[in-house]
């Protein structure tokens, strides 16, 4: 009976102690970490300012493979929301409560530990030489309440926490440094209209330009004649444009520049049959009109020596803005709008191309018009 009392004493000692220790531990924690980025402040800021990225920088996904992410409300700014179910982890969400451009993002998170209002604060600071780095401090605040068992939890958040930040961070810099460093929302980048399409079935008639000089009447040149390899395949084929010609960049080089010719095409209206000849055209030779097959396809024949060749090109998702400038300048709109469709959690694919809408002349001043496309996954 005396060794009970003993341990129900003991134990009652043990009890006070906890709760004593308890009560005298914080009821909040708050832990902070920095890293540097030589990206532009506006790459950094639509980074964190949308969750569409955060599979490929936070370490929740690294501790189970098979996690499900659900995306919700705008694709970015105040209401943009995650949810995670895992076998792993349990349920989740992210989401973002408040954001100021190019300086800050509050996130709320719902998760399985312990605690509640847990916020993860992104701050973002110029520095470096003439403020051409940004610092991305991430901070993480979590209240326990009068929750004992909390608090007591709370001791070893720096350690759990503050060790997914570093690591958070750190991948998050990995991963800014695979995007174009241009901001496409500056003077040296003017995109309009920046967003997603959905491309149709398109008919093409392309020629390979090669690898020409990159100078602008070197590449103008070659435009025009094989503009006029495309006219006679269309003329040959009863095919009219069915929208401005487009150049396909295969590589922009130093020096060199190679590149397709392509141009959208349909039937022409009103083609005449073989045969259905007109009084007094007997001897005039006219295409016979182009039908399209059962898979779409149309029934085009180059002729022989003509270097063009037709492709049926399929319905696809694109990343698009609008440009204008001097064509010399694509080549910084093509990866601006790379860095802004890999920052928006987009993965680009195929090759971009150029709608030359203001035409081949027009595009060589500083009053050429251009749509700019880039495929993505």
């Amino acid at each position: 009976m005396t060794r009970i009392i003993e341990f129900l004493i003991a134990l009652g000692i043990v009890a006070g102690l906890f709760v004593i220790i308890g009560v005298c531990l914080p009821g909040e924690r708050h832990i902070s970490e920095s890293i540097e980025t030589n990206r532009k402040m506006t790459i950094v800021y639509d980074t964190v300012n949308s969750l569409r990225r955060f599979k490929d920088w936070n370490p929740l996904v690294l501790r189970d493979k098979g996690i499900e992410l659900k995306y919700s409300g705008p694709d970015a700014g105040v209401g943009a929301s995650m949810e995670y179910t895992s076998k792993e982890l349990g349920s989740g969400s992210w989401k973002i409560t408040d954001s100021e451009q190019n300086k800050r993002v509050v996130i709320a998170i719902e998760d399985q530990t312990k605690g509640k209002d847990k916020v993860t604060t992104f701050t973002l600071e110029p520095t470096g030489k003439n403020d051409r780095n940004v610092k991305i401090t991430q901070d993480y605040s979590v209240n326990y309440g009068f929750d004992l068992f909390g608090r007591y939890a709370g001791l070893y958040v720096s350690r759990h926490i503050g060790d997914d930040l570093k690591l958070g961070l750190s991948r998050m810099a990995n991963m800014l440094a695979s995007v174009p460093n241009v901001d496409y929302r500056a003077a040296e980048a003017p995109l309009t209209d920046l967003k997603l399409v959905d491309v149709p079935v398109e008919d093409l008639l392309v020629v390979n330009a090669g690898n020409i000089d990159r100078s602008n009447e070197s590449i103008r040149k070659s435009i025009l004649d094989n503009q006029e390899w495309i006219k006679r395949a269309m003329e040959a084929n009863g095919l009219e444009p069915a929208g401005p010609v487009r150049i396909v960049t295969t590589d922009f080089g130093a020096e060199k520049y190679a590149f397709d010719v392509a141009q959208p095409v349909r039937k022409k209206s009103g083609a005449a049959a073989a045969g259905d000849k007109k009084e007094g055209e007997a001897d005039k030779a006219e295409a016979a009109p182009v039908v399209a097959a059962a898979d779409g396809k149309l029934d085009v024949k180059i002729p022989s020596g003509n270097p063009v060749s037709y492709v049926h090109a399929p319905a696809r998702r694109s990343a698009f803005a609008s440009y204008t400038g001097h064509m010399a300048g694509l080549d910084v709109a093509r990866n601006a709008l790379r860095a802004w469709a890999t920052t928006a959690g987009y993965e680009v694919t195929d090759r971009p191309y150029e709608s030359w809408k203001g035409g081949v002349d027009k595009a060589f001043t500083t009053d050429g018009t251009y749509d700019v496309y880039w495929s993505v996954k």
